[in-house]
């Protein structure tokens, strides 16, 4: 059991523009010119796999420019609402199983 990573897809680039442009790059590490590529090609993959606190790190500076964005949990393959419902962090230390996932099964409030 390996802990779950959580991937971050660009679905549109949203009213602001440039915005957005400047978003992906602060999140990508990308050049200004590859992260223009990178917002024409949506939808696309922007962060892979990687902890909750980056993926939604990420999720917040794109949607703060605008940007219409996916998280989606790689353990069960489900979309992640931002907000949806408390997130323990501590339950994120232990190995998890398919059938511990948050994203299918949410964990009671704390």
């Amino acid at each position: 059991m390996e802990e779950p990573g959580f991937r971050v897809l660009l679905t549109d680039a949203g009213d602001r523009k440039m915005e957005a442009v400047r978003a992906i790059r602060t999140v990508t590490g990308l050049s200004l010119w590859n992260s223009k590529l990178l917002l024409a090609s949506a939808p696309v993959e922007i962060t892979a796999a990687g902890w909750l606190e980056v993926a939604d790190g990420a999720v917040r500076v794109l949607e703060d420019a605008s940007a219409r964005i996916t998280l989606l949990c790689d353990c069960c393959g489900r979309t992640i609402r931002r907000g949806a419902f408390p997130v323990n962090l501590a339950r994120y230390m232990e190995p998890w199983s398919l059938e511990t996932c948050w994203a299918s099964c949410p964990p009671a409030a704390i």
